[in-house]
C-alpha cells in the first residue's frame, strides 16, 4: 500500500473497522427503502450509498478535509480525502461493475481507448445473508498493475451492440484479480438485514414543520 493513502488507516483502526462492520449493513439496508417503490429497489440506489460512505469519510476525517465537489470532467472521482482522489463502487452480489456510463457505443470504445485507472477505488460488495463481499480499498497502483497484466481487453468490458449501452463495465477476471491482489485491504462484513420500521418521508415532513 502507497503512503499517499488516507483510507489506509481506516483498517488498522480496530475500533473504526468494528464500526464499519456493524453500522454500515443497516445504512446500506435504509439506502434500499429509500431507493424502492413497490418493492423494487431502484439504480438511484447507488447514489444514496455513495453519500453513506461519504459521510462515514466525514466522520473519520472531519469535514475539512473532505472534497466533494469534484467537476463533471472527472468521471472516476467521486470525493477526495486529503487531496488524495477515490472513485467509489458498491454492488449488490455478482452485478456488474461500471467503471463509467456512456450514452453511446463510440463513447464507450472512446473511454476504453484512453483509460487508464486515475484513483484509488473503494469497493463494497454486498451479499446479504452472507459474510462474502465486504468494504474493500483497492489502490490506484493496483489497478494499474492488474490492467497491465490483464491488458484493457479482459480489464473492461465493452456493452453488446444494439442494445442500450448504459456504461463500460470492469469484466469480472478483472474485479476477482483486483480484490485478491496482496496489497487490496478488506473489512469482511456479515451482511444481515435487521427488522426495523421506516418511514421514508418522516425527515420531510419534519423539514416541512419548520419555520
Amino acid at each position: 500500500m502507497e503512503k499517499n493513502n488516507p483510507l489506509s488507516e481506516i483498517f488498522t483502526d480496530k475500533n473504526f473497522v468494528l464500526k464499519i462492520k456493524n453500522k454500515l449493513p443497516k445504512l446500506f439496508h435504509i439506502a434500499e427503502l429509500e431507493s424502492s417503490r413497490a418493492g423494487k429497489v431502484g439504480m438511484e440506489v447507488g447514489s444514496v450509498r455513495e453519500k453513506v460512505i461519504i459521510a462515514l469519510l466525514i466522520y473519520k476525517y472531519g469535514k475539512e478535509k473532505i472534497n466533494t465537489d469534484i467537476p463533471i470532467t472527472e468521471s472516476e472521482t467521486d470525493v477526495m480525502v486529503k487531496g488524495v482522489p477515490y472513485s467509489i463502487k458498491t454492488i449488490t452480489g455478482n452485478g456488474g461493475v461500471k467503471a463509467v456510463w456512456t450514452v453511446d457505443a463510440s463513447s464507450a470504445k472512446s473511454f476504453i481507448d484512453n483509460y487508464s485507472p486515475k484513483c484509488n477505488l473503494i469497493f463494497i460488495q454486498i451479499n446479504w445473508g452472507y459474510t462474502k463481499g465486504g468494504f474493500s480499498l483497492i489502490p490506484l497502483e493496483t489497478q494499474k498493475r492488474v490492467l497491465n497484466k490483464l491488458g484493457k481487453s479482459k480489464y473492461l468490458k465493452l456493452p453488446k451492440e444494439g442494445t442500450n449501452p448504459r456504461g463500460v463495465e470492469f469484466t469480472r477476471e478483472a474485479i476477482e484479480t483486483l480484490l485478491a491482489d496482496k496489497d487490496t485491504l478488506k473489512i469482511d462484513i456479515n451482511w444481515k438485514k435487521e427488522i426495523f420500521e421506516y418511514d421514508t418521508y418522516k425527515k420531510w415532513v419534519e423539514y416541512w414543520k419548520e419555520d
